[in-house]
């Protein structure tokens, strides 16, 4: 297989309703998109890095730079058998996972479509229908989020994740038990918190969670093994780990219970499925989380989740959750169950609409 050239695509997508965590509020999304031609077959991949780096070092701008100047130079003209070596292609750039990702996602999705195979099976996914769960950025009040639950149950999502952050956590969650006794509900801090608030977090013990994502330092996997110690809900680690060597710690230390398996964040598909494999092994379940993706990158994470430890709800939604149009067809949907089929046609699955991404691209560079 040999890449013959990339289209890096800027295109600007405003959400339905601004997405607020502990660190940053999105109104708007700046997302690369990666066009590849691999042996005269077009991938699609979608870099996920954000605008600004408050979830990770990377954003939008640097990983456009990555990409077009030190990662393409070692893809341009390398021979190789399948789309999980450009992992090793790519290795002397340190970090610069989610712009790594990017390029190794669009040769996925071409390896597949040349192999006339679905990409979810060239993975060796197991699933065609997965959990979806939803995740409800901070509100102004407890009401204004009771409501946004009671709306997404409605929908049928499987799972309810919050967003919290200090003076925002305990009396969010106290009212959602007690308005919704039954729910699978999780609480996501972003790394909002410090060793010393433990006594707070641990009030959040008495509500049955399902668990309690990244609440310490976003690179302190000493910190969480400790405050692991101190809880009997499970902690979750996402931004903590960037690769699978970060993966082993966590778990060899205790850290966490349960990982959330970001593409981006680690580095590509090859690296995910390590990751997956390490957490089965091990019997730490895992979940596939979100960046706000167009449906490109929504794509990709479907096609991951078919993995067989998926077993908990991702952040894997309907398209129309965050876009009035969404850059791909047919668009993603949610049954009333909460599940997603998985599309069976081959790689991604799913049409990227041209004209609409064209319309949407504020800035294209061609590499070759």
């Amino acid at each position: 297989m040999r890449v013959r050239s990339v289209v890096l695509r800027e295109i600007r997508m405003r959400l339905v309703a601004p997405f607020e965590t502990s660190v940053d509020r999105t109104d708007e999304r700046r997302i690369i998109l990666v066009e590849a031609d691999v042996d005269g077959v077009v991938g699609w991949g979608e870099c996920v890095a954000g605008e600004k780096p408050f979830y990770s070092p990377e954003t939008t701008d640097t990983a456009w730079l990555a990409m077009r100047d030190f990662l393409w130079p070692f893809l341009k003209d390398a021979e190789f058998e399948k789309a999980a070596d450009v992992w090793e292609l790519l290795e002397p750039v340190r970090g610069h996972n989610m712009a790594k990702a990017a390029l190794e996602a669009a040769v996925w999705d071409a390896e597949a479509k040349l192999k006339g195979m679905p990409l979810w099976k060239l993975l060796g996914g197991v699933r065609e229908e997965i959990a979806s769960g939803v995740s409800i950025g901070v509100k102004e009040s407890v009401d204004e989020l009771a409501k946004a639950v009671r709306k997404e149950l409605a929908a049928g999502y499987q799972r309810v994740k919050i967003k919290i952050k200090p003076g925002k956590d305990f009396e969010p969650v106290k009212r959602l038990r007690d308005e919704f006794r039954d729910i699978k509900l999780m609480v996501d801090a972003n790394s909002a918190y410090r060793m010393e608030d433990w006594p707070l977090l641990k009030q959040l013990d008495g509500f049955y969670l399902m668990m309690i994502e990244q609440p310490l330092g976003w690179d302190d996997l000493y910190s969480h093994a400790e405050l692991q110690k101190k809880f009997e809900t499970p902690i979750c680690l996402d931004e903590c780990i960037h690769t699978e060597e970060q993966a082993r710690a966590a778990i060899a230390l205790g850290a966490c219970k349960i990982i959330n398996i970001k593409m981006g964040r680690v580095g590509g598909l090859a690296v995910a499925r390590r990751i997956h494999d390490l957490c089965q092994k091990n019997g730490v379940p895992v979940w596939c989380g979100g960046m706000l993706e167009s449906g490109i990158g929504r794509a990709h994470n479907i096609a991951l989740s078919t993995l067989p430890n998926f077993t908990l709800p991702g952040d894997v939604t309907a398209s129309k959750r965050y876009w009035n149009e969404d850059v791909i067809e047919p668009e993603v949907t949610v049954s009333t169950r909460g599940t997603i089929r998985v599309p069976t046609g081959p790689g991604i699955g799913f049409a990227p609409k041209r004209e609409l991404i064209e319309k949407l691209t504020v800035r294209t560079e061609r590499l070759a």
